[in-house]
């Protein structure tokens, strides 16, 4: 009972700890228009609520690799020591599997009722109010239990034609959900495979978008002189604009913003201190780019554990437990390799995912993001989370075993399924890393041909604008 009592304190702290930090990045984007009437202020501060919820328990499943991989070397180093007592495999496996059974709560459960909850208005005919809000949203949560339950039914029974799993298709709590919820981190592992390739090559772009660039045959004095000359000349066209012309007038503040956007990069380029612009800015690309190809080699050298060794199978092994021997080469230093790559995976997912095109206005917006934009991006990010410790083991990033419900995936013992997932990792991941670096080089060749105006490899993304000495605009 004391035991049970210190998992739960320890948990609560840490959850607290995580809700804590999620409220703030949800308020942070969260727009303030949205609570004018008070059943929508009520209706708002409940999804608001389970949105953070959501969010805290994706963090949860972000950390749960790395604080198992640290804890198990922890108890190595310090056996005997007192004050880590409490750091055992018990608690690791509690937090696995309460981080599971949160995460299909809010999937199946918190995030659906939380959309319906803000999209439902009540039953015509009945009273307005939160109550038939609230039967409305039950009502379509039965629905939409039903429609997956019974979709789900179809494929088993379609996919698996034997006696057995017929039986099976009658247990609710040992097949459904298990089934179901290997199915969404299949499908977020394949999201994964597609966003993460795409990050890691963005990062590169996202930390010169940050940091400041080394000045390299550029004048910055000049650039800011004809900066300040465009900002005056198109303030002047603003003051001279009629207030019935209303378009020249949006177009020309559109215009002002960017050009003002320009004259804050070259002012902060120009305070920065030679440090920053010529150690800094270099060491983190080659950082980057060493963490990058360490993950492909991690990737390379999986795959060939796996085509000679049956035991590099996510789930075909079974690890000594937690604080019995290092799961890395290298000890410390290597664990904390695999915490860092782990960490650096998990941010490239989310750089890559709000790339994509199809995701590229679901970016969420500084005090200008709407409440079902921000569930959808709680789901996505707590798919993404849900599937990184699945990811990270089937890549070969690490070699500590799932644990909980994560290791029961059906498609992990698959060995082409996993074969096939490290090759396109590998393969997506270079090409995407040939495509960023050989990207300046393909549009010089493109206009050295004549077949620049065919636009072939035109990416907004890829390319960079700035301003010349002499004012023109070229592409980098």
């Amino acid at each position: 009972l004391i035991n049970a009592i210190f998992f739960f304190q320890i948990c609560f702290l840490l959850f607290a700890v995580l809700y804590i930090v999620s409220y703030f990045i949800i308020t942070r984007y969260k727009r303030k228009a949205d609570e004018q009437e008070d059943e929508d202020a009520i209706v708002n501060r409940i999804s608001l609520f389970l949105s953070t919820f959501t969010l805290a328990v994706s963090a949860g499943a972000v950390l749960l690799l790395p604080f198992s991989i640290i804890s198990n070397e922890i108890l190595l180093s310090f056996p005997q020591n007192y004050y880590i007592q409490w750091l055992n495999g018990s608690l690791i496996h509690g937090l696995w599997n309460l981080a599971s059974l949160f995460s299909n709560l809010c999937l199946f459960v918190l995030m659906p009722f939380a959309f319906f909850f803000l999209e439902s208005e009540g039953f015509a005919g009945l009273k307005k109010g939160i109550r038939a809000r609230i039967l409305e949203t039950l009502v379509m949560l039965i629905l939409l239990a039903l429609l997956i339950l019974g979709i789900v039914w179809v494929a088993s029974a379609l996919i698996d034609n034997d006696a057995a799993s017929m039986e099976s298709l009658y247990d609710l709590w040992e097949f459904y959900l298990p089934y179901l919820y290997s199915c969404i981190s299949l499908m977020g592992c394949l999201l994964l495979l597609l966003c993460t390739p795409v990050g890691l090559s963005r990062m590169f772009t996202v930390m010169g978008q940050l940091l400041v660039k080394p000045t390299i045959l550029e004048d910055l004095d000049e650039q800011m002189y004809i900066i300040t000359l465009e900002e005056e000349a198109i303030q002047r066209k603003l003051n001279g604009v009629s207030s019935t012309v209303e378009y020249q007038m949006v177009e020309l503040e559109r215009e002002l913003e960017k050009v003002k956007s320009k004259k804050t990069n070259l002012e902060r380029r120009k305070k920065a201190s030679a440090w920053e612009r010529n150690l800094v800015y270099p060491a983190v690309m080659i950082l980057l780019l060493t963490e990058t190809s360490i993950s492909v080699l991690l990737v390379a050298l999986n795959i060939l554990y796996l085509l000679v060794d049956e035991t590099a199978m996510p789930k075909g092994s079974g690890g000594p437990g937690i604080g019995n021997a290092s799961l890395s080469t290298f000890g410390f230093v290597g664990a904390a390799l695999e915490i860092i790559l782990i960490f650096y995976l998990m941010v490239s997912s989310v750089v890559g995912f709000y790339s994509l095109r199809f995701f590229e206005n679901f970016t969420p917006r500084k005090d200008d993001t709407t409440m079902t934009k921000i569930i959808g991006n709680c789901v996505s990010i707590l798919v993404l989370s849900s599937a990184l410790p699945v990811m990270s083991r089937t890549l070969g990033i690490t070699r500590f075993d799932l644990l909980g419900d994560f290791g029961r995936f059906n498609w992990l013992g698959n060995f082409y399924i996993v074969l096939s997932y490290n090759m396109l990792f590998a393969i997506m991941t270079t090409l995407c890393l040939v495509r960023k670096f050989t990207s300046a080089v393909r549009e010089e060749l493109l206009k050295a041909l004549g077949l620049d105006k065919l636009h072939l490899s035109n990416n907004p993304r890829d390319s960079e604008t700035k301003t010349s000495a002499n004012g023109h605009q070229k592409t980098l």
